[in-house]
């Protein structure tokens, strides 16, 4: 299934946003413009639809409450809207599902959350809305969304399935590397790759084989001297990856993840997920982090390969600033969406009509579009003192 349309209300630095998905989205911006928290709306989402540990209120307070999420520009009108919609073909003219969560303080001294709004709707049918009868006599009701019940989300399980699947990963080679010393608190869905390992020691061997020898066979084209990689736990049970390198003495023995580059680890990452498929969303912050840039310019090739494949395929949308990446000519102009600041807070559109005519005369969108996101003063940082 592909979430093809998103609409925010209110929500963080959008007064208002409109904008369609593709197969793979790249979203584009100047710094403070709204990157991250696009994303995070979509992982909002996936928040309130877990049925265990989730819900409207978790997620909220997740995010230091509404008034953290709530859009600085958002005067009069203190609703905060969502509204996604998803089909099972990009070419479909009407959604499979739509799904619209609105959400606001109760008001008159009260501190509670409540629903102002829940909208299902499958083929173009309404499925499901919100505020309704039951909840007139029952206020406390609008505490919580259908989306994260299992008693009232029977007939929309499959929307509610893909939101819960949703991936997000920016991976920090120092947590992934230190976590078992580091301890601590760990957050919800580990999105910055503390518990990796974890993940991985509780995939089935035979799919950790594969993907391995997979991963394998890519960092010996991107990492000099690299031979080979595997997966062992040590006499505690902690689980590790452990690579070998050409330019080793014969007996020197496998180095564990303690002491791969930063860029190694990232490129494991962003590849592990990539090959975990399943058909859900990933989403990725800045995938070029410490990577060279000629490992980053095929960074597009690597997942519109991965796409090719039914067993892998899974909708992707990333964030970057990278021009190495951007420069790759196979990116899809369609899928591209550029972040716009203003006095309202930012919007967003995709490519228009003279951006596409010089992406089709063979300018890359790093030509066309990245020089957009640039602060105009930018050229006299330089002269700060």
């Amino acid at each position: 299934m592909l979430l093809n349309h998103i609409r925010l209300k209110n929500w963080r630095n959008f007064q208002s946003l409109d904008v369609p998905l593709h197969d793979v989205t790249y979203v584009l911006g100047p710094n403070a413009s709204g990157k991250s928290n696009l994303l995070d709306a979509l992982r909002f989402l996936r928040d309130v639809s877990k049925t265990k540990g989730g819900g409207l209120q978790a997620a909220i307070m997740e995010r230091d409450g509404i008034s953290k999420v709530r859009c600085l520009h958002a005067r009069r009108d203190p609703e905060v809207m969502i509204d996604i919609e998803l089909s099972h073909r990009s070419d479909q003219e009407v959604a499979s599902w739509r799904y619209k969560l609105g959400f606001k303080p109760e008001g008159k001294g009260a501190q509670r959350l409540l629903v102002s709004q829940e909208e299902v709707w499958k083929d173009g049918k309404l499925l499901l809305s919100r505020p309704n009868s039951k909840d007139d006599r029952d206020a406390l009701l609008l505490t919580q969304t259908h989306l994260e019940q299992i008693q009232t989300n029977r007939e929309f399980r499959e929307l509610a399935d893909f939101l819960n699947n949703i991936t997000y990963l920016h991976l920090v080679p120092q947590l992934l590397r230190f976590g078992e010393k580091i301890g601590g608190n760990r957050l919800a869905d580990d999105p910055f790759g503390q518990g990796f390992l974890e993940r991985l020691s509780k995939t089935p061997e035979k799919t950790r084989k594969a993907r391995l020898r997979k991963i394998s066979e890519a960092l010996s084209l991107a990492v000099p001297q690299f031979a080979d990689l595997r997966f062992e736990k040590d006499e505690m049970g902690h689980p590790h990856l452990e690579a070998r390198y050409q330019h080793h003495r014969p007996n020197a023995g496998w180095q564990s993840e303690e002491h791969f580059s930063d860029g190694t680890l990232r490129l494991f990452g962003l590849l592990w997920s990539l090959l975990e498929g399943g058909h859900s969303m990933l989403l990725l912050e800045e995938p070029e982090i410490s990577l060279n840039d000629a490992i980053v310019r095929q960074i597009p090739l690597i997942i519109d390969r991965l796409q090719r494949g039914k067993k892998n395929r899974r909708q992707v949308v990333l964030t970057t600033h990278s021009e190495a990446l951007l420069s790759n000519p196979g990116i899809d102009e369609r899928g591209v969406v550029l972040l716009e600041t203003g006095s309202q807070g930012t919007t967003g559109r995709v490519v228009n009509a003279d951006e596409n005519l010089a992406l089709r005369a063979g300018l890359s969108v790093a030509e066309v579009l990245l020089p957009k996101t640039r602060p105009s003063a930018v050229s006299q940082l330089g002269l700060w003192q």
